[in-house]
């Protein structure tokens, strides 16, 4: 009897036992889900949106032919005759810089229209150009949609022309209409783009922007709204393509109002308590002014580099405005400017030492959330992430595997912006001396070490003040050959 229950005993602890085992098993089998979202977080539009880096804009109307920045809105349609215009040859250059998104200036304050309008006559309609049957709308989406790059419309609330403009009630019935037509007519417009600029001598005019945003909203759903307010994409605060060394994605948009000067350098940085997801855009143009002018020349490369790394390395898009020339053409010289821009951006970027380097971390979360994710080609989805129980600070390390060391001028962060921007301040050592720090990283910051190129075996990236645990999706150790700090 008695050995009769040993036995028992001894077959239900070895049952048991099993059991757990494969309990055990099971558990380490299955995933552990990743961490909660931080609010606020950027839509399925403003994520794309961030991914293109680059887009370009097109200015071309009447100040091509006039040679002025801002026309009087007194200007004969007649002067508008692009008689070599060739949309095609704006896609591929844009193609051929790597741009998958363009903007062009429907209207500018000028009020002429380059498409023909059903509420006024000063448009294409009255020009010479295609004997008044041309629309340059149409011509940029037939070109730009088997090419696969979106567009996107700028339409000036300031209307130099109409004699509705100053009367409110008119003028915004007015401009909404011509809304309508751009949004109804032309198929998916990705971005359309408002500005504040009003005439100084009719102070009392009122742009009805809520209104418009509710009519663009209901017209195209997937649309971003860019202006000083958003509500998708908020102006960076000027016209020379930088923003703040310190960039936050949310912002609060009740502090925000358009056309107020007195916002821009909380425009430039964004807020880290801030209630809305509206990341910056940094516009700047190829040439001097925003319209082609004959004496003028593109900006040199290294001004052009400069601005990508105070842009889209500080956590922005660059809006980069070409202007066609009066034949209707994107002028060679710009051509060739761009195809050298995008030619030194792969240059740099193509190649990435972290990759070959192995990968330390303060913890992880679990074996989805490794370091090895920040070396993976997914930019976005996959991520390293701390334990929960990691207090920070949070480190990464970069070892050299074999005995030369790493060699590099560039140092990529980015972090996993879908759910939500999370790093406030940050610093860089090489073989434990600190070469560089930094605040906000968001999609993508990109450090140009000021001192040049350095050299060592071992990069570590210190996150010393976060929001919530930081979770960096990609890393990376660049090294860029056109960076020469001691000319400047």
């Amino acid at each position: 009897m008695h050995q009769t229950t040993y036995y028992l005993c001894q077959i239900i602890i070895t049952l048991f036992f099993f059991m757990l085992s494969q309990f055990l098993r099971l558990s380490n089998q299955l995933a552990i889900p990743p961490p909660l979202p931080i609010l606020p977080l950027p839509s399925f539009s403003q994520l794309k949106w961030q991914q293109r880096e680059l887009i370009m804009f097109f200015h071309f109307g009447v100040n091509t032919f006039t040679n002025r920045e801002w026309g009087t809105g007194d200007e004969n349609p007649a002067v508008f005759n692009p008689t070599s215009l060739d949309a095609d040859q704006w896609v591929e250059t844009a193609v051929q810089a790597g741009v998958s998104h363009v903007i062009l200036t429907a209207k500018h304050h000028d009020g002429f229209c380059l498409w023909p309008s059903n509420y006024t006559a000063h448009s294409v309609i009255k020009s010479p150009w295609k004997n008044g049957h041309g629309d340059v709308v149409r011509e940029l989406v037939n070109a730009a949609k088997p090419r696969g790059v979106d567009v996107g419309l700028y339409l000036s609330p300031w209307d130099r022309h109409d004699r509705r403009y100053g009367v409110s009630k008119d003028y915004n019935e007015y401009y909404l209409g011509q809304l309508q037509e751009l949004l109804n007519n032309y198929g998916s417009v990705r971005e359309i783009w408002f500005d504040g600029a009003k005439d100084s001598d009719t102070p009392n005019m009122t742009y009805y922007f809520s209104d418009w945003f509710a009519m663009v909203k209901e017209l195209q759903g997937t649309i971003n709204i860019f202006s000083d307010a958003g509500p998708d994409v908020r102006w960076v605060g000027n016209e020379q393509g930088f923003a703040g060394t310190t960039c936050w994605s949310t912002i609060n948009r009740t502090s925000l109002s358009i056309g107020n000067s007195s916002i821009l350098d909380y425009l430039n940085t964004g807020d880290p308590k801030g209630t809305d997801w509206m990341p910056a855009e940094c516009d700047v143009s190829i040439r001097p002014g925003w319209f082609w002018h004959k004496d003028e020349e593109p900006k040199p490369l290294d001004e052009l580099l400069q601005t990508y790394y105070n842009s889209v390395g500080r956590n922005c898009v660059l809006l980069l405005n070409v202007p066609p020339n009066k034949k209707g053409l994107i002028s060679k010289t710009d051509v060739s400017r761009l195809k050298e821009f995008r030619h030194v951006i792969d240059t740099i970027f193509s190649t990435n030492l972290a990759k070959n380097c192995s990968i330390e971390a303060s913890s992880r979360r679990g074996r989805a959330f490794g370091a090895k994710k920040m070396v993976d080609s997914d930019h976005l989805w996959t991520y390293w992430a701390p334990s929960e129980h990691d207090r920070g600070p949070y480190w990464i390390r970069l070892n050299a595997t074999n005995r030369r060391p790493l060699k590099f001028n560039v140092v990529r962060i980015q972090e996993a912006i879908g759910l939500g921007q999370r790093i406030a301040e940050h610093e860089i050592y090489v073989d434990g001396t600190k070469i560089g720090s930094g605040t906000t990283i968001g999609y993508k910051k990109l450090h140009r070490l000021e001192e040049g190129a350095v050299k060592g075996k071992s990069v570590m990236i210190k996150i010393t003040a976060t929001r919530a645990p930081p979770l960096i999706s990609s890393i990376g150790l660049h090294f860029d050959p056109f960076w020469h700090p001691d000319r400047d």
